[in-house]
């Protein structure tokens, strides 16, 4: 599922309501000036837009996590410059851009005892609905329990 296939006015893909999932690319390495610009520089030169990332702070060895718009462009491109990297399934939540939308959506996943491991996210282009994406230890139980949750409640 991608970004695109996302409807963020209703969190709704097709007629029902889903829980989409996306598959993120997670770069590790040294945490030092450049390694964004080069990154970057690799997929730009490949025609890949990056959608969305994320790059903490952190000293010594981070993870660039990214999403793509074509994911198999990037995977070449990246394998043609000799960067490693790996894959990881990313959840993609449309929940209202109001305070509290997503402490919801952790109390949910913490009475799952379901951790996230990394999360960020942007409003989407109408400002209405902000996109959280969000990777978790457990994402088949985090679909089961999110799907079952009006997301526009949220």
């Amino acid at each position: 599922m991608e970004l695109d296939d996302l409807d963020p006015a209703d969190g709704r893909v097709g007629s029902k309501r889903t829980m989409p999932t996306t598959t993120q690319l997670v770069i590790s390495g040294q945490s030092k000036p450049g390694v964004l610009a080069s990154v970057a520089a690799v997929l730009g030169q490949a025609g890949v837009n990056i959608k969305a990332f994320s790059a903490p702070e952190v000293t010594g060895t981070g993870k660039l996590r990214l999403l793509v718009a074509d994911l198999d462009g990037a995977r070449a491109a990246l394998k043609a410059a000799k960067i490693k990297y790996a894959e990881e399934t990313a959840l993609i939540l449309s929940l209202e851009n109001k305070p509290g939308a997503l402490k919801q959506v952790a109390d949910l996943l913490t009475k799952s005892r379901i951790n996230v491991k990394c999360g960020y996210c942007t409003p989407s282009r109408e400002g209405k609905r902000a996109i959280v994406v969000l990777t978790v230890s457990n994402t088949e139980r985090a679909q089961t329990i999110l799907r079952n949750k009006s997301l526009d409640e949220f």
